[in-house]
């Protein structure tokens, strides 16, 4: 079951995501990913609308970095 928020005054989609779900990287994709339309309404979002966050966030391919040792 998906998540759904509601924006507060003056709220961006980041800053949203962000209280809600944390800083892992890619949750701001995934939620424009669930909210079809969501980039072409701008940067502030209107009070009250409401926004479907992911239950659970999936996570990046890619995103573990690996370490190279060049010298012994």
């Amino acid at each position: 079951m998906a998540r759904i928020v509601r924006a507060e005054q003056n709220d961006t989609l980041d800053a949203l995501v962000f209280r809600h779900l944390g800083g892992a990287a890619g949750l701001v994709e995934q939620t424009l990913a669930l909210n079809r339309g969501l980039a072409a309404r701008g940067i502030l979002l209107e009070e009250g609308a409401q926004i479907v966050l992911p239950t659970e966030p999936e996570t990046l391919q890619g995103s573990v970095k690996t370490t190279v040792q060049l010298w012994d």
